[in-house]
């Protein structure tokens, strides 16, 4: 069996998170392939190494000394050795980094010399193969990811290579220059890796035991969810679902490659499974509710509209002509309205609504602000009937007003639009109804 193990910030911020991440890869022989990313926050008010590494080199673009900043950067690598007793010196490393950003070598580049050296380190100590990602990890010409080429060179290189320590976050350009992914792009590269190496099981060690059913600052100490499908999964992300890097997903999902999110500080948690399908049941109707505030919908009404031709392309031509995408649209005989971004939609709302009026013709537009959506999950409930139901007896109990209703086709999925000041409220009955009555 192949596990590969990518470990977060907060998971090697320290030495002593550091012989906790070595006690866990050790305890496990197929633990074989790590991705570390940079050193995170020890404490609430530190700051990531990250962000140390952006504000060095934002000092060196314009000039100015940035001797006293580098060395902070370089005493959290150090202390972190010395405290490990690891035959190690970054000296030389130190001195390239430090060159290359007096050179101007680019963000990118700054930001993923946290994953270069942390990875130094973590190769020395766990007595491992160093494997630089920008060796294997490609971008095309235009900035994204090249997965074809990315996947075999990945294959080729860790083939030979029983145990190795590759870090995350970034790859090369065409040119050998360094390219980063988004924020929080360990995630891809430990999917990568997986997919690559064709590995039984992609293990993703953070600081929490998985997903949880709801926000727990919103709802205290909500229950874990245990087994959730990929689809669940990115339904619950794209609401603001934060745990995994969304693009994480896809090279393992094609590979068919579990992946297990686990809590470093508690090893013996069993963490979330994502999986492809499955046949166990979930414990409760729902596997997950996420939500996100700060929406507007424009409502248009106009008789026979169904009849029209074209008229959904020509509403929906306004919006993108000013570069606003929607999230959803509900619709029904003579209506139509259109969910998007209220912060986006605020600065070009006026000119959107004069195109939509002279495209369609409208009898009516009405723009609904401050709304709040929500998202409830589950793949139980196809089989769950009264499902929509009990979701609104719920909201009705709490005194909460729903404003929208969207329903996709597949039945995973329940999207409640509801007051901006509702949000949380709502929230917890949704969580009271299908999971502290079901306990």
């Amino acid at each position: 069996m192949v596990k590969v193990v990518k470990f977060g910030g907060s998971s090697l911020a320290s030495a002593e998170q550091f012989r906790k991440v070595a006690d866990i890869i050790h305890s496990d022989d197929s633990r074989r392939y790590v991705v570390p990313s940079a050193p995170g926050k020890r404490f609430k008010e530190d700051t990531k190494v990250t962000d140390m590494l952006y504000g060095c080199y934002e000092l060196a673009v314009k000039g100015k000394d940035f001797e006293k900043e580098f060395d902070a950067i370089k005493e959290r690598y150090n202390s972190i050795i010395e405290e490990l007793n690891v035959d190690l010196s970054l000296e030389k490393e130190f001195e390239t980094v430090k060159a290359c950003f007096i050179g101007r070598a680019g963000r990118d580049y700054a930001a993923s010399r946290g994953e270069f050296l942390n990875g130094k380190v973590l190769a020395a100590y766990l007595g491992y193969t160093f494997v630089d990602p920008a060796e294997m990890i490609f971008f095309k010409e235009d900035g994204t990811f090249d997965s074809p080429r990315t996947l075999k060179a990945v294959g080729e290189r860790l083939a030979t290579i029983e145990r190795a320590v590759v870090p995350g976050f970034y790859g090369s350009m065409p040119n050998d220059t360094i390219k980063t992914f988004s924020r929080g792009g360990s995630d891809v590269t430990g999917s990568i890796v997986a997919a690559g190496t064709n590995a039984d099981l992609y293990e993703n060690w953070t600081d929490v035991s998985g997903f949880l059913i709801c926000d727990p600052r919103i709802v205290e100490d909500p229950e874990p969810i245990r087994t959730i499908t990929y689809k669940e999964l990115r339904e619950l992300a794209y609401m603001g679902a934060t745990v995994l890097h969304e693009d994480a997903i896809f090279p393992v999902r094609k590979a068919g490659i579990p992946i297990n999110i686990k809590n470093t500080n508690k090893p013996g948690d069993p963490g979330t499974f994502i999986v492809e399908s499955t046949c166990q049941k979930p414990l409760y109707t729902i596997t997950g509710i996420a939500g996100k505030k700060g929406f507007s919908v424009v409502n248009i009404e106009k008789d026979m509209m169904n009849s029209e031709l074209g008229f959904g392309r020509k509403v929906l031509e306004q919006f993108e002509k000013n570069g606003i995408s929607f999230e959803h649209m509900p619709s029904g005989i003579d209506t139509m309205s259109i969910v998007v971004h209220q912060s986006e939609f605020a600065q070009k709302e006026q000119e959107i609504l004069s195109g939509i009026h002279r495209n369609v013709h409208p009898d009516l537009i009405d723009i609904e602000s401050d709304l709040a959506l929500i998202a409830v999950v589950g793949r139980g409930m196809k089989s769950e009937r009264g499902t929509a139901g009990r979701i609104f007896a719920a909201l009705a109990h709490a005194h909460v007003n729903v404003k929208m209703i969207d329903q996709g086709s597949s039945e995973l999925n329940i999207i409640i639009g509801v007051h901006d000041r509702d949000f949380e409220k709502a929230v917890k009955a949704i969580y009271d109804i299908f999971v502290v009555q079901r306990l």
